[in-house]
């Protein structure tokens, strides 16, 4: 929690309570800020025992959960630009030929369902 804070900033922090504060409530301050923290710990190792009993087995899942796949612009990638085992191969348009093709050129043919009916809106029409 302190690895940016050394012990020369601990002591002039320290100092500098002592003298904000003074030496009479200083100690006081000290319990109360000790009580906070041992409160705050016991508050967040309850939530994380409920997190445990309510997730249960998912939760090892979620921890290793690679969250940097799930970006959008990463999803929308995945999406367009990966190949699907059952696709059928790009169609190559235009008279570029096989050395001048591009990204561009290269056309993924639309998959479409035909014993599936259109969606068909009854408000919209």
């Amino acid at each position: 929690m302190f690895d940016s804070i050394g012990w020369g900033e601990i002591v002039v922090l320290a100092l500098a309570a002592l003298f904000i504060f003074g030496p009479e409530r200083l100690p006081t301050l000290a319990r109360d800020a000790a009580a906070g923290l041992k409160k705050a710990r016991t508050a967040l190792t309850g939530v994380r025992a409920q997190v445990d009993e309510s997730l249960g087995e998912d939760l090892a899942g979620l921890r290793d959960l690679d969250l940097r796949k799930y970006h959008p612009k990463t999803f929308i990638r995945a999406q367009l630009f990966e190949d699907d085992d059952h696709a059928a191969p790009p169609v190559r348009r235009g008279s570029a030929g096989a050395a001048g093709a591009t990204a561009a050129s290269l056309v993924k043919p639309a998959v479409v369902d035909r014993t599936v009916p259109p969606p068909f809106d009854v408000d919209a029409t």
